[in-house]
C-alpha cells in the first residue's frame, strides 16, 4: 500500500494541541471515483512552474494557448497545469493574462460539457498577486457562465515543505522549527512583501481593505477532523458573493477531507474556485503519493551524451546556502552573470554574448553552473523590481538558448521565474509531462513533449528558489549526473 511521505507533526506544534488527524483510508479512491464519474477537470493556473511538485503524470502547457487545451485535458478526469508565470509580471499584465487563460479554460470545459475546478496556484509563502488574480477568476467565470464564484478557498499549505496552517495562522518550517510566515524572509520580498501571518488578516492586507477580517470565513482543524466532509460542505454552502474561505491543514488527510467536502458542495450547486499552494492540487485530484523518480525514469530515453547545465537565478537565502554546498561538493565549471553590470550597461549584448560563449565552450568539457551574482538588486518600487528581474531572466534565456549548440544532457533551473523563462524562451518547451519529483513532494522532473529539437529527450528539472535543505541542490545534481540505476535520493529537506 502506498503511504504518504513524512510531513510535519499533525497534532501538536507552536500552534498548540489540535484534534488527531481524521482517518479515512478510502478518501483518495472516493475522490477519484467521483471525478471519473463526472468526467471532472482540474485545471491549474500556475504563476510559476513549481506548482506541480506534489503531483505526477499530469500535463503542463508552458504558455497559455487555447489550441493546446483539448489535448492537455483529454481523458476521463484530467489534471492540467497552465503556466502563466504571472508572478514575474506587473499586476495589470498578470491580471489580464490570468483572466484570459481562465476564460479560455472555462470555455473549453463548457464546450466539452464537463465540470471544472479552476485553481490559481501560487507560492506557499504567500507571495504573488493574490487578490488581483482571485478577482480575475471571478470575471472569467462571469464571462462564461454569467456569474462569479460563490466562494474561493485559500489553501496555501505545502506539507512536504513544512508550510502549514493552524488556528488560521500560516506557518513555515525554517531551520527545523516552525515560525509564523510573516516573520520569514519571504514576507520581506521586495515585490510581494507583507506583514500578516493570520490568514484572515492577510486577506484584508492583500485586498487593501476590500475584504475586512470579519468577512473572511474559515474551515478549522476541528471542523475537518471531528466532523468531516459534511461539516466542510456546510461551511461552503454558506459562502456567497465570492467569499474567501481560509483552509487549515497540517496533514494530507485534512486536505482530502476538504476535497470531499468540495465535491459534495459542488454537487449541491456551489460554484467554488481555489487559491492554493502545491499540496491541495494533489488532494483535489485524488492522487496517491509516489516515491521519487528513479534513475531509469530520469533517463527514460537512455543516457544522453554531453554534460549538464545548472542555472541559478533565485536570490532567496535558501538558494544561496544550497549554492554554497553545491560548489563545495561538486566540480562544475562556473560562469557568473554580473547582474549590476548587466543592469547598468547601455548595451548589455557584449556581456551576454561573452557569458554565452563561456557556457557553451565549458559544456563541451564538463558540467556547468551558470549563476547570477549574489548581491540582490532591487528597483525603486515593486514594479521596477519586477522589470529588473525580467531583464536578468531575459539574459539567462539568451545564454541558455546559445548553449543548446553544445547539446546539454540535462538542464536544472533554480528559481520560479528563472525556470519558466528558461523552459519557454531558452529551451523552446511548449508542452511537457510531469514525470514526478527528485525528492518526496519536491523538485519536479519535466519530460518535454514539444520543445527545441536540440533538447528533445532530455530531462528538465524545475527547482523552486525556496525549497530544500542546504544539501538539496547538490543532491539533485548528483542524481542527474549519477552513474547508475541504483543511485538514491539524497537527504533533501523541505521548502518551496
Amino acid at each position: 500500500m502506498t503511504t504518504d511521505f513524512p510531513h510535519p507533526a499533525a497534532t501538536a506544534g507552536p500552534w498548540g494541541d489540535v484534534p488527531p488527524p481524521r482517518v479515512d483510508p478510502d478518501a483518495r479512491r472516493r475522490i477519484r471515483a467521483a471525478r471519473t464519474e463526472d468526467r471532472h477537470i482540474v485545471a491549474v493556473l500556475d504563476d510559476d512552474p513549481t506548482g506541480s511538485q506534489s503531483v505526477h503524470g499530469v500535463q503542463v502547457v508552458t504558455v497559455p494557448d487555447p489550441e493546446q487545451y483539448p489535448a492537455a485535458l483529454a481523458g476521463d478526469a484530467p489534471t492540467c497545469f497552465v503556466l502563466t508565470n504571472s508572478r514575474s509580471l506587473a499586476e495589470p499584465d498578470a491580471v489580464r493574462l490570468t483572466e484570459t487563460a481562465a476564460t479560455d479554460l472555462l470555455a473549453e470545459a463548457a464546450r466539452q460539457g464537463r465540470p471544472i475546478d479552476l485553481v490559481s496556484r501560487s507560492d506557499s509563502t504567500l507571495r504573488g498577486h493574490v487578490w488581483a488574480e482571485i478577482r480575475a477568476l471571478h470575471r472569467a467565470r462571469t464571462a462564461v457562465h454569467g456569474a462569479g464564484y460563490d466562494g474561493v478557498l485559500l489553501v496555501p499549505a505545502y506539507l512536504e515543505a513544512g508550510r502549514v496552517t493552524a488556528g488560521d495562522t500560516h506557518w513555515a518550517r525554517v531551520g527545523g522549527r516552525f515560525i509564523p510566515v510573516g516573520e520569514t524572509e519571504f514576507a520581506r520580498d521586495a515585490t510581494f512583501g507583507y506583514r500578516s501571518s493570520d490568514l484572515r488578516d492577510f486577506v484584508a492586507e492583500a485586498s487593501r481593505g476590500a475584504v475586512p477580517r470579519d468577512r473572511v470565513h474559515a474551515i478549522g482543524l476541528a471542523d475537518i477532523r471531528e466532523h468531516g466532509p459534511d461539516r466542510v460542505a456546510d461551511i461552503l454552502a454558506a459562502a456567497e458573493d465570492g467569499a474567501i474561505i481560509v483552509v487549515n491543514a497540517l496533514d494530507y488527510a485534512d486536505l482530502e477531507t476538504v476535497a470531499l467536502g468540495v465535491l459534495a458542495a459542488r454537487r449541491a450547486g456551489r460554484a467554488l474556485a481555489f487559491r492554493s499552494g502545491p499540496s491541495f492540487v494533489r488532494a483535489l485530484a485524488g492522487q496517491d503519493p509516489r516515491p521519487p523518480v528513479t534513475a531509469a525514469e530520469i533517463r527514460a530515453a537512455g543516457r544522453p551524451a554531453g554534460h549538464g547545465l545548472v542555472v541559478v537565478g533565485s536570490h532567496v537565502g535558501q538558494t544561496s546556502r544550497q549554492l554554497a554546498v553545491l560548489r563545495e561538493r561538486t566540480s562544475l565549471a562556473e560562469v557568473e552573470l554580473d547582474v549590476p553590470a548587466l543592469l547598468a550597461a547601455d548595451r548589455p549584448e557584449p556581456l551576454i554574448d561573452t557569458a554565452a560563449e563561456r557556457v557553451t565552450d565549458a559544456l563541451r568539457r564538463s558540467h556547468v553552473l551558470l549563476m547570477t551574482s549574489r548581491a540582490v538588486v532591487t528597483g525603486r518600487d515593486r514594479e521596477d523590481s519586477l522589470r529588473l528581474a525580467r531583464r536578468v531572466s531575459d539574459a539567462l534565456c539568451r545564454i541558455v538558448r546559445s548553449a543548446l549548440a553544445a547539446g546539454p544532457a540535462w538542464v536544472l533551473a533554480k528559481g520560479g521565474i528563472t525556470s519558466h523563462d528558461l523552459a519557454v524562451r531558452g529551451l523552446g518547451i511548449r508542452r511537457a509531462e510531469v514525470v514526478g519529483q527528485l525528492f518526496p513532494g519536491m523538485v519536479s522532473l519535466f519530460r518535454p513533449t514539444v520543445c527545441d529539437p536540440r533538447f528533445a529527450g532530455r530531462p528538465y528539472v524545475v527547482f523552486a528558489g525556496n525549497v530544500g535543505d542546504d544539501d538539496a541542490l547538490a543532491d539533485a545534481v548528483h542524481r542527474l549526473a549519477g552513474p547508475g540505476p541504483d543511485e538514491q535520493a539524497g537527504p533533501s529537506g523541505s521548502g518551496e
